[in-house]
């Protein structure tokens, strides 16, 4: 299985952003996905993810953040809009071959990870 994320690069804040993650090798029309970031020397931490077909957020993003995915694509995305600088951070996209997962928000459970794309929010 192997996931490719795309879409990160500069944008200003209150811009808008859509990151792409392409799965390949596998089918995850049922799978659990998500996306990760990581902020320089900062943990990586939970932004969003899709759980036996419900969307999750993090409170740092729901309100403008929405997580999608195109099964016929076997593509996951992830549009965030009125960025800020907190925002600044490399994503990453993630996958579990289960159809649900209690802590969907914990790193752990996702066995499956693509390789970050950088998102930099200028101000």
């Amino acid at each position: 299985v192997q996931l490719q994320a795309s879409g990160g690069g500069l944008v200003q804040a209150g811009g808008s952003l859509k990151l792409s993650c392409v799965v390949s090798g596998h089918s995850f029309s049922n799978a659990v996905v998500g996306w990760f970031r990581q902020a320089p020397e900062k943990e990586r931490e939970f932004v969003a993810s899709i759980n036996d077909g419900r969307a999750y957020y993090a409170d740092s993003v729901k309100g403008r953040s929405t997580i999608s995915r195109d099964s016929a694509k076997n593509t996951l995305y992830l549009q965030m809009n009125s960025m800020d600088a907190e925002d600044t951070a490399v994503y990453f996209c993630a996958a579990a071959p289960y159809k649900y997962i209690r802590d969907y928000d914990s790193r752990n459970k996702y066995a499956y990870w693509g390789q970050g794309t950088l998102v930099t929010v200028s101000s």
